[in-house]
């Protein structure tokens, strides 16, 4: 049985719509059992930077560390559902104190793999990625070798900064483009290729294509369909055990807009759960 863990985390991203993604989290836990889920008090204040180059990081510091005690006590796979999708940092640490040969995919329009030296916008989002690597600002990555490169899967991103280039092009890391993503067996394949036992699946739903989901702070042409998504995530849940997911970037324009999603959301949901 999965525990779900809400987590509706704003301050990691870089968007003037960021507050809607507190909206778009609120809207998923109201269709997940009740009994099953588990919410985390994120702060209401922005926070400062504390001089880590994160913009809001002791905002972000605080709930990672209400994540980390919701977790804490949870045995079975947690799904933690924001927010921005910073929030998978911690949850990604919990699957790996349990799982130590853990491969990690990264579903996302995004590769979110800035360094605080780097990034432009300064929002934790873009660097959760290579925080999941240990090299993310202070306590908010994972510790430092726990996830190398090597058991990382990056997939559907599609829009790149200059500067995470190189982390995505020469540290091992296994990348899928989107259209990769067609093939039921891509993710499957690329996780064996790790030589993992287990996995963890993050999915930020700008990984879909904006003709099929438009509830996005950041949507980006040329996505995965969903019904790819969910295939793809199926055929690797026959191969390896998932004992981790995250689902991140739901910012409805509107409650109206909410409902017309959340029938694509439910059922990531259920073929993560």
């Amino acid at each position: 049985m999965t525990r779900f863990v809400i987590v509706p985390q704003w301050q990691g991203s870089p968007s003037s719509r960021a507050m809607q993604l507190v909206d778009g989290a609120q809207a998923i836990a109201g269709d997940l059992p009740r009994s099953a889920c588990t919410t985390v008090e994120v702060p209401l204040e922005a926070g400062d930077a504390a001089g880590t180059g994160v913009h809001r990081y002791s905002a972000l510091l605080r709930t990672r560390h209400l994540l980390d005690d919701a977790l804490a006590s949870v045995a079975e796979p947690a799904l933690i559902v924001g927010g921005d999708c910073g929030v998978a940092v911690g949850g990604i640490a919990h699957a790996a104190r349990q799982h130590p040969n853990l491969a990690v995919v990264w579903l996302d329009a995004h590769p979110d793999l800035h360094a605080p030296t780097s990034t432009v916008t300064g929002a934790f989002s873009g660097m959760a990625l290579r925080a999941v690597l240990g090299e993310g600002p202070g306590e908010l990555s994972v510790p430092t070798g726990v996830i190398p490169p090597g058991r990382v899967v990056l997939a559907g991103a599609r829009e790149f900064d200059d500067a995470e280039v190189p982390m995505a092009e020469g540290r091992g890391i296994r990348v899928l483009t989107a259209d990769a993503l067609a093939s039921p067996d891509a993710l499957a394949i690329a996780v064996a290729a790790t030589g993992a036992d287990a996995v963890y699946v993050h999915v930020d739903l700008d990984v879909l294509d904006p003709s099929a989901f438009t509830g996005v702070t950041s949507a980006v042409p040329f996505g995965v369909q969903p019904a790819d998504l969910l295939a793809v995530i199926a055929r690797l849940r026959e191969q390896v055990p998932l004992v981790g997911s995250s689902l991140a970037g739901f910012a409805p324009s509107s409650a109206a807009a909410a409902i017309d999603d959340l029938g694509a959301i439910l059922r990531i949901v259920g073929a993560l759960a």
